[in-house]
């Protein structure tokens, strides 16, 4: 098995905050949302594809990721979506949303204006409270 690659889209505009198993959990550099996705890293382009314990896992962990970001944010909406048209690697969106948010009621994906970028210490700082939430190892 060749060694896995994240696509440089996912790479360029996220921060890595680190792994659960064969799962990387990344954070969107655009400070507007709470926005995470969780990538197998796995050769799978499809949810249906992925073998049914790292779907499993996949799964489990979007679910605890949601749990985190509806509560730490105050959200009113969460948005979980695996959509894959512009990056084929696998990757599921969790994305908290507000009603007051800049892009309410509209989707984020095509639609983040340039500029309210995340730092890398403020990543930091999230994946510290994702590790004290036992979100992350």
């Amino acid at each position: 098995m060749s060694e896995f690659v994240l696509h440089p889209t996912l790479a360029a505009d996220s921060y890595l905050l680190g792994r659960v198993g064969a799962l990387q959990v990344l954070l969107h550099r655009s400070a507007l949302f709470p926005w995470f996705m969780l990538v197998p890293e796995d050769a799978a382009t499809e949810l249906h594809e992925l073998p049914p314990a790292l779907r499993a896992a996949l799964q489990a962990l979007a679910d605890r990721l949601g749990r985190f970001v509806l509560r730490h944010w105050a959200c009113d909406k969460l948005n979980v979506a695996a959509i894959g048209n512009v990056v084929p690697q696998l990757h599921l969106h969790v994305i908290g949303r507000r009603q007051d948010d800049a892009l309410w009621p509209r989707v984020v994906w095509g639609n983040v204006p340039a500029g309210a970028l995340r730092s890398a210490e403020e990543a930091a700082a999230i994946a510290a409270r994702l590790r004290e939430a036992q979100i992350l190892g």
